[in-house]
């Protein structure tokens, strides 16, 4: 009879542990891949109703702006304040809504390769360790548009080289959004030549230049993606868009076997692009539709 009892105990042991750990392991496929929305993007640039507005469309993050830049020295950032940034931790912690990264899209519009960019990356640095964030997001927009402006790669490279060095004392990464190709944007990174300087691949890029983005990501590989840009340009919504096969892109980022942040940006219904909630709302729960079941 004790035999019994003892046989039964483990049996009901050997269930519990298989069932805790087929949760874990569903709990943790959950996370592979969360999907993110830029607090720029949805009118909402370094203000706390990111977080609110985020969770409403049931994203998992936000891709936090350093704030404007114009012709200031640096980011006209709340992050600096230790009160202020309190407030969108607190506000990330209530909500559940979590930061994918650090952007500084003022280099959308201005020159990373010939402006004083000491105090921008300094600034975005010392934010990403206050508020525990590994990536930090750096367009090189139109001014530093290295195939339209081959002539600034040496001091591109050069500037890259250093703010790896100084986001490597914090153990995070800068990620680069460039018009290259894969094969190029890797020969750039190799040049560079920093584990801390990666790439933030924007779909939009690849669609806009005639690319296959499941071919792009192969030829980047999972050594070089910090986080993708998971949107195109303005027309339809994700699930519409007939230049985008997101079962394919999935398969290959499974394949490579890469985790991490996808992160709309665009990709708004050109009838209601100021339609925030319904354009960003319907992309998040496609994004999530596929990479999240």
């Amino acid at each position: 009879m004790k035999s019994k009892k003892h046989l039964l105990i483990a049996l009901l042991v050997v269930m519990s542990t298989t069932f805790n750990s087929c949760a874990t392991a569903q709990s943790s496929k959950k996370q592979k891949y969360k999907v993110a929305v830029c607090d720029w993007m949805i009118l909402k640039r370094q203000k706390l109703g990111s977080f609110a507005l985020a969770s409403e469309i049931k994203a998992d993050g936000i891709e936090l702006d350093m704030g404007g830049l114009g012709n200031r020295p640096t980011f006209d950032s709340k992050l600096g304040d230790p009160v202020e940034r309190q407030k969108f931790l607190d506000k990330s912690k209530e909500t559940g809504v979590g930061i994918s990264s650090i952007a500084m899209s003022g280099f959308y519009a201005q020159s990373f390769a010939t402006r004083e960019i000491t105090p921008m990356i300094a600034d975005c640095i010392q934010a990403m360790k206050n508020m525990n964030v590994k990536v930090a997001y750096l367009p090189l927009g139109t001014q530093t548009d290295l195939v339209k402006n081959p002539e600034l790669r040496p001091e591109v490279i050069k500037r890259l080289r250093w703010a790896g060095k100084e986001v490597g004392k914090i153990g995070g990464v800068i990620a680069i959004e460039t018009s290259l190709s894969a094969t190029e944007e890797k020969k750039l990174l190799d040049e560079v030549g920093s584990k801390y300087i990666k790439s933030s691949f924007n779909f939009a890029n690849a669609v806009d230049n005639g690319r296959d983005i499941s071919s792009e990501l192969k030829i980047l590989g999972k050594k070089y993606l910090a986080q993708i840009h998971a949107s195109n340009t303005d027309q339809f919504w994700l699930e519409n868009d007939k230049a985008i096969d997101m079962p394919k892109i999935k398969q290959t980022l499974d394949e490579m076997k890469w985790s991490g942040w996808l992160i709309v940006e665009r990709s708004r219904d050109v009838t209601q692009v100021h339609n925030v909630k319904a354009n960003y709302g319907a992309n998040v729960a496609y994004l999530k539709r596929i990479f999240q079941n």
